[in-house]
C-alpha cells in the first residue's frame, strides 16, 4: 500500500468508526474501475448489508446519467456502501438525499459550509461562486416492487489541487477551499457515523427526519430551471416531498413534484 493510501487502510478507518453495522465489513482497493460495480458484484453473490468498498483511485468512476467522475490516485474519497432496505422499491428513492444530508453534516464537522443541490450534488462556496465538491449515486436492484439491494456510491474531491480543463470551471476540493490537506479515512468514518442513524430512521419510520436534515443544508427558495421533456420547467424550489421529489412552485402558483431532471439556478 502506498503512503498516500494509508489514510484509507482498514485498521485506520475501522478504529475511527462508531457505527453498529454499516462499514464494519470493509474492503480497501488500491485501484478499481468503479467501487459501485465492485459492491454490486458482491451483492449479487450474497454479501451482507453494510459492506463498504473504498478505492485509492477509480479508473472509470461515474456519476448520474453516465457522467465520468474524476478520481485520481491519492486525492479523492471514493467508496460504495451496500444497503438491503426492507422497503418497497419506491420508498428507497430518498436515499441519495439522505446520504447527502449525512455527508453535509460530516463536512460541517470539519468546519466547511456545504450546500446541497437536488438531487445529489454537494457544493462549496469559492471565490468564483458555488462549485461541486462531491456527488452521490444510488443504484437499486430489485424484483418487482421490492428492493433487493441499493448500492450507494459517494465521490468527494478531498485533496485535489488541479482539475482537468473541462472540470476546472465547475469543481473544487476540500483542500482548495479549506487550505489544508484532509485525512480521507476520518472523513469516511464521519460520514458513516452520520448516515447510519438516518438510514435506520428511514427503515423504522420513513424519511421525514433525514429529509429535514437535508433541508438544513439545501439550496432552496431560489428560481431554477429543470430540464424536462418536452420543455423545461421554471419556478421556485421550495423543498422536497417524502418521495425525495423536488417541489417547484411555478409562476402560476402551482406546486409541481419533479422526480427526475437536471436543475440549474437562475
Amino acid at each position: 500500500m502506498t503512503s498516500a493510501a494509508l489514510d484509507l487502510a482498514p485498521t485506520v478507518v475501522l478504529s475511527a468508526l462508531h457505527t453498529r453495522r454499516l462499514g464494519r465489513r470493509y474492503e480497501f482497493l488500491p485501484s478499481c474501475a468503479s467501487t459501485n460495480d465492485q459492491v454490486a458484484a458482491r451483492a449479487a453473490h450474497g454479501a451482507p448489508e453494510g459492506l463498504l468498498v473504498a478505492a485509492d483511485e477509480q479508473t472509470h468512476g461515474r456519476g448520474r446519467r453516465g457522467r465520468v467522475w474524476h478520481s485520481p490516485k491519492g486525492e479523492s474519497l471514493c467508496f460504495s456502501l451496500l444497503l438491503r432496505p426492507t422497503l418497497p422499491a419506491p420508498r428507497t428513492a430518498p436515499l441519495a438525499l439522505l446520504a447527502g444530508a449525512a455527508l453535509a453534516e460530516a463536512l460541517a464537522a470539519f468546519a466547511f459550509s456545504p450546500r446541497l443541490k437536488w438531487p445529489n450534488d454537494i457544493l462549496l462556496d469559492t471565490a468564483d461562486g458555488l462549485r461541486k465538491v462531491a456527488g452521490i449515486l444510488a443504484e437499486m436492484a430489485g424484483t418487482g416492487e421490492r428492493a433487493r439491494h441499493v448500492v450507494l456510491g459517494v465521490g468527494c474531491n478531498v485533496n485535489t489541487l488541479k482539475f482537468p480543463e473541462l472540470l476546472a470551471p465547475v469543481a473544487t476540493s476540500l483542500r482548495l477551499v479549506g487550505g489544508r490537506e484532509l485525512h480521507r479515512g476520518t472523513l469516511l468514518a464521519s460520514f458513516l457515523d452520520a448516515f447510519e442513524p438516518i438510514y435506520e430512521e428511514l427503515l423504522a419510520a420513513g424519511p421525514s427526519a433525514g429529509l429535514a436534515r437535508w433541508r438544513r443544508h439545501a439550496l432552496l427558495g431560489q428560481p431554477c430551471r429543470v430540464n424536462l421533456e418536452p420543455a423545461p420547467l421554471e419556478g421556485i424550489a421550495t423543498g422536497v416531498d417524502e418521495a425525495g421529489a423536488l417541489l417547484l412552485r411555478t409562476a402560476s402558483g402551482e406546486t409541481i413534484a419533479v422526480h427526475a431532471g437536471e436543475v440549474s439556478w437562475l
